[in-house]
């Protein structure tokens, strides 16, 4: 592990391997461990460099830190890639961290060559909006999974609260499914989603849809339920010259749970085999 003094922050990550970088920026409740099931595919050719956003593990968050917003998070990767002096990278966001790279790439399209969105978290504004009469449901995607987890954490019950975030998510019995080492890389990040309520997430609309200028790669898993599919799709639909790759037997967590399908996907994207 490394450490990069960016914003007043130092921001631990990992960087392995050799050849063009690759940053990977993950979701909430996660940090640097949780790209490690493909860590070492995505670093065989190329640099592979994963930080952890301000306030996720290994560093603190108490719930209350006027620096945990969107805005602040885009601020810090930014610093963090143009402190590397690397250049234009290749940039991976998954949910929350694919919510931060679509913002990112539209402020500072300069650092990103090639941009990969594994189902960015999110709202949708009404220029987006389907009007196709899709069930839209109350799962993943909405708000309000993430104020119910926080109501349940602020008042002492962790599991609870983090039960209802993961299964809001993936579905009901998905905290249940998860290892042991997922369950504790959520542990330790549990007290960011007090923070996470007031962080100032924009809704994304078309016309920064429209406006994105960089090679996209738009992934997701066939099962995942709720809004985030819709999300991706409607992005999709309008960023210009977008691809899409849906990995089969495959939800939310796509990456962890079909690793090579998730690196071939990524790396026949980027120009580089699996």
């Amino acid at each position: 592990m490394k450490t990069l003094s960016v914003n007043g922050c130092d921001m631990a990550y990992l960087d392995l391997g050799h050849g063009k970088p690759l940053v990977c920026v993950h979701g909430s409740l996660n940090d640097f461990r949780a790209w490690t099931p493909v860590l070492k595919p995505l670093s065989t050719g190329r640099r592979m460099i994963v930080p952890s956003l301000r306030h996720y593990f290994p560093g603190t968050c108490s719930g209350t830190e006027a620096t945990f917003t969107m805005a602040q998070h885009v601020e810090d990767v930014i610093a963090f890639i143009e402190a590397l002096e690397v250049g234009a990278v290749d940039l991976c966001g998954h949910s929350r961290g694919g919510h931060l790279a679509f913002r990112l790439a539209l402020k500072r399209p300069d650092l990103v060559d090639r941009l990969v969105l594994a189902e960015p978290g999110g709202a949708l504004d009404d220029t987006l909006m389907p009007t196709d009469g899709v069930d839209l449901g109350a799962g993943a995607g909405t708000r309000a999974h993430v104020a119910q987890s926080a109501e349940k954490i602020a008042a002492g019950d962790l599991e609870g609260g983090l039960r209802v975030f993961i299964e809001g998510i993936n579905g009901p019995g998905a905290w249940d499914r998860l290892p042991a080492a997922d369950r504790q890389m959520r542990e330790d990040n549990a007290t960011t989603l007090l923070a996470q309520v007031n962080e100032g997430r924009l809704p994304f609309s078309r016309a920064e849809a429209e406006a994105v200028t960089r090679p996209t790669l738009f992934i997701g898993g066939a099962d995942t339920p709720g809004m985030l599919p819709v999300v991706l799709r409607a992005l999709a639909a309008h960023v210009p010259g977008a691809k899409t790759a849906i990995l089969a037997d495959a939800g939310h967590s796509m990456f962890r749970q079909q690793p090579r399908a998730f690196c071939e996907a990524v790396l026949g994207f980027l120009g580089t085999s699996a």
